[in-house]
């Protein structure tokens, strides 16, 4: 058994490096199938914002990044995030954090810019425990003022049409909110059913105002198993006798349950739109379906606050785990949902992102 898990962690490394290298041949040889790729959302997509914010979401020490090429980055998982897979299936580079560009690369980047910032939400105060965060308001406004800086360009503005903004984003308005009654009054204030349908309608505004901005090509993933995070497990009282808190899944599905309806209806209003439903809900099957043992033990020791002991020693097989830290899962995990919402059909309805990367 210990043989077989070596020669799978070993065969799995290979196809990352792999994947790597035909990303940069690609890169550099071919046109890609996208213009450029935007992103919005949390921490399962920070590519480095959160570096710039006063905030104990920071994660730019090891052992994040411990298998990423360049090391720590800010990226809440041990390698790649699943928009970083997908950049590399659309053949375009991973997206930079707007906030680490100067006003110069805001300017002359073309393969789109990451907007995603650690502990944000769709509501402006959700996370705000933690520190500084930009909410979904914040970054559309910093795409906003992207398109201002690009105004006289029309090249760009015709881009931004056959460009892919991939939005995910809500989980910290559930576990950095509406489930912390000590830091927020937003259990007190709304039902479940009303906080779900506030939640909806915050993020439907948002993306109408991105649509207004320029963009057509739009993916959006509901919000995960929350109540199966490591960190919501072990901290519930009493303690579940099933896996997960069901409870806390009960209340995500409120919200996810509403989504679909509510973009059907926005792709019928907004003329010339496409949009891709992606299933982060469903993460655990897709983990499975690629041989990843479904645990809920992180792979790193997390201190208070569910993230990793700088410069700890991580579990040494990465490639048989779902979460890296008390809230993230690991690149194996990101790789397996971005090549099925990329080219599969059951995290990514009705379409998938190489479909809708196609769509004229």
């Amino acid at each position: 058994m210990a043989l077989k898990r070596k020669m799978a962690k070993y065969y799995t490394m290979s196809l990352l490096l792999v994947s790597t290298f035909l990303h940069f041949l690609l890169v550099h040889c071919q046109s890609p199938l996208a213009k450029a790729l935007y992103v919005f959302g949390d921490s399962l997509s920070d590519s480095g914002n959160n570096n710039f914010l006063q905030t104990v979401a920071k994660v730019n020490y090891t052992p994040y990044g411990i298998d990423f090429p360049s090391g720590p980055t800010g990226r809440f998982t041990n390698g790649r995030t699943q928009v970083d897979f997908l950049a590399q299936l659309l053949d375009l580079p991973f997206a930079p954090p707007f906030l680490g560009l100067s006003t110069s690369d805001k300017i002359n980047i073309k393969t789109g810019i990451n907007y995603a910032s650690g502990a944000g939400g769709i509501l402006p105060e959700s996370g705000t425990a933690q520190g500084e965060n930009l909410s979904f308001g914040k970054q559309i406004k910093y795409f906003e003022d992207t398109v201002l800086l690009k105004k006289f360009s029309t090249d760009f503005q015709n881009d931004l049409s056959k460009s892919i903004f991939y939005i995910s984003i809500g989980s910290n308005d559930y576990i950095n909110n509406y489930l912390q009654p000590a830091n927020y009054n937003s259990s007190q204030i709304y039902t479940p059913q009303q906080y779900a349908d506030l939640l909806v309608k915050g993020l439907i505004l948002g993306l109408t105002k991105l649509y207004v901005l320029g963009a057509r090509k739009f993916t959006v993933f509901n919000v995960g198993r929350l109540g199966c995070l490591p960190a919501v497990v072990d901290t519930a009282n009493p303690r579940p006798t099933t896996p997960c808190v069901e409870a806390v899944n009960n209340l995500v599905l409120l919200y996810n349950n509403k989504l679909p309806g509510a973009i059907t209806e926005l792709e019928r209003v907004l003329v010339g739109s496409t949009f891709v439903r992606g299933d982060g809900y469903g993460l655990n099957k897709t983990s499975a379906e690629a041989g990843i043992t479904a645990q809920q033990t992180p792979c790193c020791a997390v201190n208070g606050v569910g993230l990793c002991v700088p410069n700890s020693t991580p579990c040494p097989d990465r490639t048989l785990v779902i979460f890296y830290d008390a809230f993230h899962p690991n690149q194996a995990v990101n790789n397996a949902q971005a090549n099925d919402c990329f080219s599969g059909s059951s995290s990514c309805t009705p379409i998938n992102v190489q479909q809708l990367a196609q769509k004229q």
